[in-house]
């Protein structure tokens, strides 16, 4: 096979070290000169392994795109433009069987790059990485927030309160200020009903029945913790917003136009911006953008048999913001993305609703990205005008179905507002 590139190199990195094998064209229909040396994975080693590498006069360099441990090293490679830097998708590059060494595995590297079988992955700018790794422990924090809320409504289930079961959310503004006052057991149940606010306050008599059981003090001591332990996590929280808002600055005129598409906040909009960056040049159309996101069908098919058309992985993080923005949109009172969901519920499931919303989202984001253009909502009822007769002959059929004569006659638009 004809090589793209003659001097490469194969990096297997690993907590501690990289093995790194550099591979030099053989002369005369000889096979590759194979150099083989490892370094420590800290700056110093990291500074000698590039050293190395210029030394050698390597054209391009590959390795695996697996858990944290090779940003160290693509951030020490990346500031030479000598070579081309390529992190491939470890489930698409897979050794021989039988021959697993981590220098078999960095020369197996170095031979795939050298005949161009490796498809890079998107690797995003140092100030978009930095951002990523920000709105992903954000949700680390959110996932850590849940917990926290499921302990504290466990201690109540264990005293026998029904908080919840009266209130919609347990920790609103109400419901935190009756959880805090059960904490101190200083208070009655009358008088902790007598904390609602707002339309819960209509609800004070079945508050003050299911707050009625009493709290021993070791549940009143746990609900304390619960409660002590929730508050330092949105404290947390309240300082990751305040440093994703001052990482968003430069990318103000993005997430204004990302903020147009309906059930995407700031938070959802940064999401988006840290997952792909504002740049969407790097993908060659929307169609590559959501199978990279893992939002779109399957594609396998074997002897003409479509096996399944079931999502790819993706990129789960963003993935689950986009399904979560679908919801939301769902959510709206009015608009193109509430009236295409609830159209495919009906016939697909909520779950398959919510991922097709999702790849619309995306791909509305895509252009606005790319165009710098506001959403342009189609509006509930695009898709009846889009195949009028269609929706016109459906109703009629059901309305003569249950024994109803039906006459059809052309309105205005006015007419038939009125």
């Amino acid at each position: 096979m004809e090589s793209v590139f003659e001097k490469v190199s194969g990096l297997d990195v690993h907590k501690d070290s990289v093995v790194a094998c550099v591979l030099t064209p053989g002369t005369k229909g000889k096979r590759p000169k194979k150099d083989v040396r490892t370094f420590d994975a800290h700056l110093r080693g990291l500074m000698e392994l590039r050293g190395w590498l210029a030394e050698c006069g390597v054209q391009a360099i590959a390795m695996e795109g697996t858990g944290i441990y090779w940003r160290p090293v693509y951030a020490v490679l990346e500031a030479d433009a000598a070579w081309t830097l390529i992190v491939g998708n470890a489930q698409h590059i897979k050794n021989v069987p039988g021959r697993k060494t981590d220098v078999k595995d960095a020369e197996w590297l170095a031979d795939l790059v050298a005949h161009g079988l490796i498809r890079p992955s998107y690797v995003p700018p140092p100030q978009l990485r930095e951002l990523r790794d920000v709105t992903r422990h954000r949700s680390m924090w959110i996932a850590d927030r849940t917990r926290d809320r499921n302990r504290v409504l466990k201690v109540l289930q264990l005293a026998g309160i029904k908080l919840d079961g009266v209130a919609s959310d347990a920790f609103g503004k109400s419901g935190m200020a009756m959880l805090r006052a059960l904490s101190k057991g200083e208070a009655t149940p009358g008088e902790i009903a007598n904390l609602a606010r707002g339309v819960l306050r209509k609800k004070i008599d079945a508050l003050e029945v299911a707050l009625e059981s009493p709290l021993s003090a070791t549940h009143r001591n746990m609900l304390g913790i619960a409660l002590e332990r929730l508050d330092n996590t949105e404290h947390l929280l309240d300082k990751y917003d305040t440093l994703i808002d001052e990482m968003l600055a430069p990318y103000a005129e993005q997430m204004s136009l990302l903020t147009t598409i309906p059930g995407v906040d700031r938070i959802v909009a940064a999401a988006i911006l840290a997952e792909v960056g504002p740049d969407m040049s790097v993908f060659d159309s929307d169609a590559h953008l959501a199978s990279w996101a893992g939002v779109c069908p399957g594609n396998h098919e074997s002897a003409g048999k479509r096996s399944s058309g079931q999502t790819t992985k993706g990129n789960r993080y963003l993935k689950t913001m986009l399904c979560q923005a679908a919801q939301s949109a769902a959510r709206t009172k009015k608009g193109y993305l509430r009236d295409k969901f609830y159209r495919l519920k009906a016939r697909r499931g909520h779950n398959r609703a919510a991922m097709a919303i999702a790849h619309k989202i995306l791909v509305a984001a895509y252009h606005m990205l790319k165009d710098g253009k506001p959403y342009n909502d189609l509006g509930d009822a695009y898709l009846d005008e889009r195949d009028k007769n269609r929706v016109v002959a459906g109703l009629v059929s059901r309305l003569r179905a249950l024994g109803v004569e039906v006459v059809i006659s052309s309105t205005t638009p006015a007419e038939a507002q009125s």
